[in-house]
């Protein structure tokens, strides 16, 4: 049975994509600690992100690194955190999270509600602040 995430890499389920390549997916997080809280998969559906191969695990972190630079340029915050987790979804991923202190990543703090149209706004500034390497 396919993950959530895979859902949304085959859009059955809709996303706040943030960018997309042949391998990888981003997207907002719909249970955001912080806005701009984004999500960075591989579109391989593997459990731990340890299991990925080598070529695929270094991809994912200079996929995130583009996504969390663009982050950085539109979401006021000292710094994007990174978190991996791995027990909510059985599918790898990246947590790239905006923090001005190290308890803006804790999480079991209640999440933002935010509304379709903030969720939208996000999205689009960070996706067209991302920096192709090509």
């Amino acid at each position: 049975m396919s993950s959530i995430f895979t859902k949304i890499i085959n859009k059955e389920i809709p996303s706040y994509k943030i960018a997309e390549s042949d391998n990888y997916y981003a997207f907002l997080d719909i249970n955001p600690l912080a806005k701009g809280h984004t999500l960075v998969i591989p579109k391989k559906e593997i459990d731990n992100l340890f299991d990925l191969d080598d070529e695929l695990y270094a991809g994912l972190f200079l996929f995130a690194k583009k996504i969390a630079v663009a982050i950085g340029k539109n979401i006021p915050c000292k710094k994007v955190g990174v978190a991996i987790v791995g027990l909510e979804v059985p599918h790898a991923h990246i947590h790239l999270v905006p923090i001005n202190g190290v308890y803006d990543i804790d999480f079991s703090k209640p999440k933002l509600k935010l509304t379709k149209e903030e969720f939208e706004d996000i999205a689009l500034k960070i996706s067209q602040s991302i920096v192709s390497s090509h």
